[in-house]
């Protein structure tokens, strides 16, 4: 048994102290509900087309960060998930309770119609990047900002666009974030384990469903 993460002040848990999870991945539906696509296609890099490239991003509650990325022309396929943390194949349950480890993400595959850097300023203006292991209302180790590059090229962009945004924080350029540090968990992408169906496209699915995204006012000029 495990029980859901409070309220105050959550942390990261150890390795030792995460949930066993399971060894069958969690199905996530077949096709995307927006693209049309296999939820999987471009997942065998062997097999993905030239010029296909992958980025994590996690920017709170997954629901209304996939669809900001979905609207983005460039991206070829989205899916939610959870990455960065310990159990393999977790349910939503587990990763709620704070004992796997893992925030809640979305996984995007992008061509060469768009640039990293403009997916990247999506990320940077959408969200509060400087509240730590919480966005707005929603709290916990779930919930915090994250990027996980796939490159070393990728990381080099992504660690100047992080650079740049504490640079508008210490200007002043951001007057509604919560502090003045970013707070973003920046790291190589481990493996993405896909969230349930009914979380797959859903405010495509249910138009009025929650979504808390909220900027800080700031434009990041990437």
């Amino acid at each position: 048994m495990w029980f859901k993460q409070t309220h105050k002040a959550p942390q990261m848990i150890k390795k030792g102290e995460a949930l066993p999870g399971r060894s069958t991945a969690i199905f996530p539906g077949e096709k995307h509900a927006v693209f049309g696509e296999q939820l999987t296609r471009y997942d065998q890099q062997e097999t993905r087309p030239e010029g296909v490239q992958k980025i994590i991003i996690g920017m709170g509650c997954f629901w209304g960060a996939e669809r900001l990325f979905w609207r983005h022309e460039g991206v070829l396929n989205t899916a939610v998930g959870y990455c960065g943390g310990f159990t393999p194949n977790p349910t939503y349950e587990e990763v709620c309770s704070g004992l796997t480890g893992h925030s809640e993400v979305v996984q995007v595959y992008f061509d060469q119609r768009t640039e990293l850097s403009a997916l990247l300023k999506l990320f940077w203006e959408n969200h509060d990047p400087t509240q730590g292991m919480r966005q707005g209302n929603d709290i916990g180790t779930q919930y915090r900002s994250v990027i996980y590059w796939d490159t070393p090229e990728q990381r080099r962009v992504v660690e100047e666009s992080a650079a740049l945004f504490q640079q508008i924080l210490n200007e002043g350029g951001a007057p509604l974030a919560a502090t003045q540090q970013v707070t973003v968990e920046l790291g190589e992408a481990s493996t993405f384990y896909y969230a349930e169906p009914y979380h797959q496209q859903y405010l495509e699915k249910n138009p009025l469903g929650y979504c808390g995204l909220r900027g800080t006012g700031a434009t990041c000029s990437l």
